[in-house]
């Protein structure tokens, strides 16, 4: 009986060995799918040289794309100015280009010297008595016509504004209203004078122009006078303020004194 039990006693050892190889013919396709945590390779880290690669390429496509936009920012206003200015030139010259060309004259640019020369003697023209008749017969006969006389108008008090000979239609001040609503002001320009007679007194109106399309299109609102802030910016300023949408407006703005315009006062009641 001892003989026996030895003979059938198998040593841990084989057992466990015999146990591993009986089990890896059913079981060896879900052992080999399982793997240690360990045995699984891993990604090696990224070496110190590429993360600073990384940075210097970050830090030089910003500074590039800062410059390229500085450039940008720099030189569309001279192309803009340079393009009108062309274009200018080219439409000026094209009034007496043709002629030179007929007498085969080709020089670019004469024409418009020869336009600016005749500009200059209209204006010598305009200012004598003479040429101020002829041009109020040549006004008088725009205003007879239908569709022309409201360009012409409009065009009219447009150039009056900028004129060196400061008449009734021109601008005469800048200035400050408060609209539309109270602690906001408005940027306009002062055209006229208008007296409101009234029961408890006349009150002194100021008729301010306001833009609201740049400069040709605008509302009129009467103002009193007393209430109107008049800036120290001239006639051409304020229109250059207007034209560039306030970019060009003064980092500080200070009223001057008021000055009265008792000769182009109108009565309100004569007006209606």
């Amino acid at each position: 009986m001892a003989d026996d039990k030895q003979s059938t006693s198998i040593p841990l050892t084989e057992h466990s060995s015999h146990s591993k190889s009986g089990g890896g013919g059913g079981g060896g396709g879900s052992n080999s799918s399982l793997q240690d945590p360990e045995d699984v390779d891993k990604s090696p880290p990224s070496s110190p040289n590429s993360s600073t690669r990384k940075a210097c390429y970050a830090v030089l496509q910003s500074w590039v794309s800062k410059k390229f936009m500085t450039g940008c920012v720099v030189l569309f206003p001279v192309a803009v100015t340079f393009f009108i200015t062309w274009w200018f030139i080219q439409f000026v010259d094209g009034f007496f280009s043709p002629i030179y060309e007929r007498l085969g004259i080709d020089i670019f640019g004469l024409g418009f010297v020869t336009s600016l020369i005749f500009i200059f003697f209209v204006g010598i023209f305009a200012s004598s008595w003479m040429g101020a008749t002829v041009f109020w017969l040549g006004e008088w006969f725009i205003k007879r016509m239908p569709f022309m006389k409201h360009i012409y108008s409009a065009s009219k008090q447009i150039s009056a504004a900028i004129s060196p000979d400061q008449n009734t239609t021109a601008f005469k001040e800048v200035a400050i209203i408060r609209h539309p609503r109270l602690g906001e002001y408005a940027f306009g320009f002062i055209t006229s004078t208008v007296v409101l007679q009234r029961d408890d007194g006349d009150e002194e109106l100021c008729s301010v122009y306001v833009p609201t399309n740049h400069l040709y299109i605008g509302d009129i609102f009467l103002v009193n006078s007393k209430e109107i802030i008049r800036p120290n910016l001239s006639i051409r300023e304020g229109i250059e303020i207007i034209v560039s949408v306030g970019m060009s407006m003064p980092q500080v703005i200070s009223p001057i004194e008021r000055v009265p315009y008792q000769c182009n006062s109108i009565p309100l009641n004569r007006m209606m």
